[in-house]
């Protein structure tokens, strides 16, 4: 926010960059313009850091449909897990922590932004993916 007032001139251009991002706009560019953005502080759809750490961990040898099935499976996985977690004694709110002592109140946020990494990583349609989510859960 100071950076906006301080820097219009600059802000300005890098807000309007990282709103012409489409789903259609190539991964390369989309990442490196998320890249700018947060840098800059902007929020962004993606996490450029994540993708470029979870890019870093592929394993030679292993076709890329395969790591798509894993991704999906860690999601399988996280929905499988909620009602356990709903269920611990540690997920109840507190007000003292104004949160939830598992932290668990972040788990939504959590879940988005790791799906959003693994599937740009692997090239293929965030909202898809999250749809399936929900409908395992």
């Amino acid at each position: 926010q100071v950076f906006s007032q301080h820097c219009p001139f600059l802000m300005g251009p890098i807000k309007s960059l990282a709103d012409e991002v489409t789903p259609d706009t190539d991964i390369q560019v989309t990442l490196s313009i998320f890249e700018l953005a947060s840098a800059a502080g902007l929020p962004c759809q993606v996490d450029p850091a994540l993708v470029t750490a979870l890019a870093g961990t592929r394993t030679e040898g292993v076709s890329p449909e395969d790591d798509v099935t894993v991704s999906c499976l860690l999601l399988v996985f996280v929905a499988v897990s909620l009602p356990l977690l709903a269920a611990d004694p540690a997920s109840r709110y507190d007000p003292e922590l104004d949160g939830y002592t598992n932290n668990l109140h972040c788990l939504a946020t959590a879940i988005a932004q790791l799906s959003a990494a693994l599937f740009t990583v692997h090239n293929r349609d965030i909202e898809t993916h999250l749809r399936e989510f929900l409908q395992v859960s």
